[in-house]
């Protein structure tokens, strides 16, 4: 039997593969979407974790920051996604602190680096965020369009001890030289942590990358809630994707790429093949490499735990001037002073899990109740997420990973409880047959679930959304950073050059790459 032929197939169904699968099909291109797992959505999707509980959580990624308004409404996405009020809020360890950042209300932001000590550091505090939103807002607006050179970011950010600073200089001389308090520094590092395993002064500057993409989107850095969850973003790309008529194939691993074709093994075990006169792989590059029969030239590695709870209500805090609600409502911070952070950086560096463990919570359902069932929301019922930091990959090498997940979750619970005025299992919910609902997801859980080498959320090394000035940009896939080591595949998902977080702008880059080329 002749193979079908398409004018685009689309490895992976998550969000990124169904971004360029909507954008493709509404330009009339014949598109086939293979998603080896039985649903859609990848990474961005909402499950009931806890069966009969009535709560649906965002499973693996869980904000928004980096979706840019323009693939909203190219695409006529009908999601929304609100604002928190609160930043952060970061616990004293050993004290009754705190420091609760406050968008709504300045003054109490004052008062709370002043009763933490830190009143000095406002005015280096409020100077490094004038800075970063310097930078986003001269750098969201390219993140659309092709590669940007470095010397354009020099110019549209308009100050080179800016750009010298967060794009050549280690993240952590930039806070050492802002801010004091070592509190205060670990808040800012933070985000140049998130599934980065590194140090505030590793010469690659890793940290900066990553630290980077949490504080310029939308240009302005604020990360939001999906109303409805995670899922409710994947769903309406599934919808645009379907809307333009893309075929979108679930139980479908593809086994082999090569000569035009595509051959993919359904659940059963059978397989097919299709032509395609060009493949997008919105999957991780490494899965990319093996399929061609090659080994990655490195190891991805990500650098988190995540355990997801249902509680039945908030857990109280040590600090009684601030409200439960308030304190939950933004990031909240656990054992992540500067010091521990790079203490934990060390610890996992000699091989050891770090004690305590660094890591940060969300509760959704403070923003967005209706991902829980009207008798959780009258109960005050609430979700929460923590994900931990500088846990590396490599400390599973050789591990059961039963015994190892044991002890993960416990590590992060005693973190999480020695902040709180109670421990947090006290007011952790049961599931009909008596589990507690905690669930826990280390780095090689991510890698079976969602085929991401490594557990990394980025599917490689993040890198800067800009090409240097010397960079050879010949063609539509490289000027919009979306080439491969293989001649007829284009990356599509996390892996591109500007393809982490949930953005859809890796799908949205191979997208545009093909209408460029076809275009020229």
């Amino acid at each position: 039997m002749p193979q079908q032929t398409y004018d685009v197939v689309i490895v992976g169904g998550g969000h990124n593969g169904l971004t360029a699968a909507a954008y493709l099909s509404r330009a009339g291109l014949s598109v086939l979407l293979l998603e080896r797992s039985g649903h859609l959505g990848g990474a961005s999707v909402s499950a009931e974790a806890f069966p009969g509980m009535g709560a649906r959580l965002s499973r693996y990624s869980y904000l928004v920051s980096l979706l840019p308004r323009q693939i909203i409404d190219d695409l006529g996405l009908r999601i929304t996604l609100r604002r928190r009020r609160y930043s952060s809020y970061t616990p004293q360890p050993g004290t009754e602190r705190g420091l609760l950042i406050d968008h709504g209300d300045p003054q109490a932001t004052r008062a709370s680096f002043e009763g933490l000590g830190a009143g000095a550091d406002i005015e280096g505090w409020d100077r490094l965020y004038a800075r970063t939103s310097r930078l986003a807002q001269a750098l969201w607006p390219t993140v659309t369009g092709p590669l940007p050179r470095r010397r354009d970011v020099d110019a549209l950010v308009g100050d080179s001890s800016i750009t010298r600073d967060f794009l050549e200089r280690p993240l952590g001389e930039v806070i050492e030289t802002s801010v004091a308090d070592d509190l205060v520094r670990g808040v800012v590092l933070t985000d140049g942590l998130i599934s980065t395993y590194a140090s505030a002064h590793d010469v690659d500057l890793q940290q900066n990358v990553c630290f980077l993409y949490h504080v310029i989107g939308g240009g302005t850095g604020d990360w939001d809630v999906p109303v409805g969850g995670m899922g409710a973003v994947s769903g309406a790309l599934e919808e645009a994707a379907h809307r333009g008529g893309a075929q979108l194939c679930t139980d479908s691993e593809v086994t082999s790429l090569g000569d035009g074709s595509v051959t993919w093994r359904n659940a059963a075990g059978d397989e097919s093949s299709a032509a395609a006169r060009q493949v997008l792989w919105a999957a991780a590059p490494g899965v990319l490499d093996r399929v061609m029969g090659n080994e990655p030239e490195q190891r991805a590695e990500g650098a988190q735990v995540k355990v997801n709870l249902l509680l039945s209500r908030l857990p109280r805090l040590r600090d009684a001037t601030v409200p439960s609600d308030a304190a939950f409502g933004g990031t909240f911070h656990i054992n992540e002073t500067y010091t521990q952070l790079e203490t934990a950086y060390r610890a996992a560096l000699s091989g050891a899990l770090p004690q305590p463990v660094p890591a940060e919570i969300y509760c959704h359902s403070i923003t967005d109740p209706s991902i829980l069932s009207p008798q959780l929301q009258e109960s005050g019922a609430h979700t929460l997420t923590v994900f931990a930091l500088q846990t590396p990959d490599r400390l599973l090498d050789g591990a059961d990973l039963d015994t190892a997940r044991t002890t993960y979750e416990r590590a992060v619970l005693d973190s999480l409880s020695s902040v709180l005025a109670e421990p947090v299992e006290d007011v952790v919910l049961t599931m009909p047959d008596g589990r507690p609902c905690i669930e826990t997801k280390t780095t090689r859980d991510l890698q079976d679930a969602l085929a991401m080498p490594g557990g990394n959320i980025f599917h490689g090394p993040l890198s800067w959304p800009f090409a240097e000035d010397d960079e050879a940009l010949t063609g539509a896939a490289a000027r919009w950073g979306v080439t491969s080591a293989y001649d007829g595949v284009l990356l599509a998902g996390a892996g591109s050059r500007r393809g982490g977080g949930v953005s859809g702008l890796g799908g949205y880059h191979a997208a545009r790459a093909i209408l460029e080329a076809r275009a020229d």
